[in-house]
């Protein structure tokens, strides 16, 4: 038997193919390859637990966020219209797209992070922008938070009814 068990290990290590190694010229190519269309700029707008990561790219003057149509991601006009007023307020834009990546909170919370990421994103292309931003109040954060639970009551400021008999 033990030479049984000696002859199965020696066929199975013959039926081994072993894979030719990687040149360094291949791993070259890989390294050198450019990117399509690379990120001119890029901002983080954040509101309540929303957070908006944009990066402005040379384009059409469109936006996308995450990977939708911007008026198809934003139904509602309220949201639509604040999410893109720090876009369409400069001349700036017109050869530029918006690709945005948003997650957390409700759709007026990622519109105001939106409106705050690509008013950043507008600072880093073009330091100069700065008053105008600052006077639309694009770059004030809205840092108001959900107040938080309190042990022993009903919810953040509502209380269980007080009964006295």
């Amino acid at each position: 038997m033990a030479t049984a068990s000696t002859a199965k290990t020696s066929t199975a290590s013959t039926k081994k193919v072993e894979k030719p190694l990687k040149t360094s010229s291949a791993a070259s190519k890989k390294a050198t390859k450019k990117v399509r269309n690379a990120p001119i700029a890029s901002g983080t707008g954040r509101r309540k637990s929303a957070v908006a990561r944009v990066w402005l790219r040379k384009g059409t003057g469109s936006m996308t966020v995450n990977g939708r149509e911007f008026n198809e991601y934003f139904p509602v006009l309220t949201a639509n219209e604040e999410a893109r007023s720090s876009f369409e307020k400069f001349d700036i834009t017109k050869g530029i797209l918006a690709d945005v990546n948003v997650q957390g909170g409700g759709y007026t919370a990622q519109a105001s992070a939106i409106k705050l990421g690509v008013a950043r994103a507008l600072l880093m292309l073009d330091e100069t922008l700065r008053p105008q931003l600052r006077e639309y109040g694009f770059l004030t954060v809205d840092a108001r938070e959900k107040e938080r639970k309190k042990p022993g009551q009903k919810g953040a400021r509502a209380k269980f009814q007080f009964t006295k008999r």
